[in-house]
């Protein structure tokens, strides 16, 4: 009788213990990168330093939200450049990028040099194409910031209609510490594909 309780005690283990394995690795449950599309799907992707990073809203404070995806530039075209405002304000360490395009509305499709950040952006950016980001460092214990500079990366624009008010392409480049400028990060596999009058409609969970 004893031997029975136990045998069926420990089919119950076994079979529960199977089931919180399949719950943990549920492909579901995994975040990947968008495909590489150009038809304005709203979507966004990365890796920082080998780290995947996706922009997700927040919540927000005070009835204001925590957009995950702002694009600034005037919609009209008339701008001498387009800039991508991206954050993840899910994660418990937040990530921000920060991507500049220089004559874009000019230019439309080619390939942008990313050249020297100095962190600051719109007029008070350099006057060319860069990009810059604030990730978490467990190493040090806080944030840092890394700047894009001379000739460091390549922003390749697959697709522009200002007429649509679309824009896609792909991206990668290297980043240094604003402060420790020998501490070098990778940025890759980036991709974006954008409909800039509906971003803001848009979902990113």
């Amino acid at each position: 009788m004893k031997q029975s309780l136990y045998l069926a005690l420990l089919a119950i283990l076994l079979f529960s213990c199977g089931n919180d394995d399949d719950t943990d690795t549920s492909p579901t449950n995994e975040r990947t990168l968008p495909p590489i599309t150009q038809t304005g799907a709203n979507t966004f992707g990365c890796y920082i330093d080998d780290i995947l990073f996706l922009p997700r809203d927040g919540d927000g404070t005070f009835n204001n939200s925590d957009p995950a995806v702002l694009v600034w530039g005037d919609p009209t075209g008339n701008s001498l450049y387009q800039e991508y405002d991206l954050n993840d304000h899910k994660s418990e360490k937040t990530t921000s990028l920060f991507i500049h395009i220089q004559n874009l509305h000019q230019n439309t499709i080619d390939e942008y040099i990313v050249d020297e950040s100095n962190g600051l952006t719109s007029i008070d950016g350099m006057q060319n194409s860069y990009m810059h980001c604030r990730i978490w460092r467990d190493d040090v214990g806080n944030y840092q910031t890394y700047l894009s500079y001379e000739n460091s990366g390549i922003i390749n624009i697959t697709n522009y209609d200002l007429t649509l008010r679309l824009v896609s392409g792909t991206f990668s480049g290297s980043v240094r510490n604003f402060e420790t400028p020998h501490d070098t990060i990778q940025i890759t596999n980036g991709r974006f594909d954008f409909k800039w009058d509906t971003i803001d409609e848009a979902d990113f969970p």
